[in-house]
């Protein structure tokens, strides 16, 4: 990819397909195939039809990072804002993009040296919930 190159944002039906896409590559086996109803009936459900195309339609899906990386820097994040029911999926997900116990474990360790160390903390107790089951 060039500097000339412009990507396309997906767009309606394209861009909750590529979420779909985008998520079961995150977490196989998590959500059967074809089109899928995430809506739950309760308070807040486009919730996550929101959080597929927004987040996983139009970032995870997209070129310029792999998704290991993605897994990085979405922990960083996640960590940064005490965001543990978060991290106990993404640190799922980032086993999934190739990430090693050993690399997680040095992501809360480097991320105690700038989001503090009560977020360090939380961030292993999730990663050992998410790890445990």
């Amino acid at each position: 990819m060039t500097d000339n190159d412009v990507l396309e944002p997906a767009v309606g039906p394209d861009l909750r397909a590529a979420g779909l896409k985008a998520l079961r590559e995150a977490l196989p086996g998590v959500f059967p195939e074809g089109d899928i109803d995430l809506r739950d009936g309760q308070l807040g459900e486009d919730l996550v039809e929101i959080g597929l195309t927004t987040v996983y339609g139009a970032l995870w899906a997209r070129e310029g990072l792999g998704s290991r990386d993605r897994s990085l820097v979405t922990l960083g994040v996640l960590i940064a804002l005490g965001a543990e029911t978060e991290l106990r999926t993404h640190f799922r997900i980032a086993l999934t993009n190739g990430l090693t116990e050993d690399e997680l474990a040095e992501v809360i360790y480097h991320s105690a040296g700038y989001a503090g160390y009560p977020r360090a903390t939380a961030a292993r107790t999730a990663a050992r919930a998410a790890l445990a089951g």
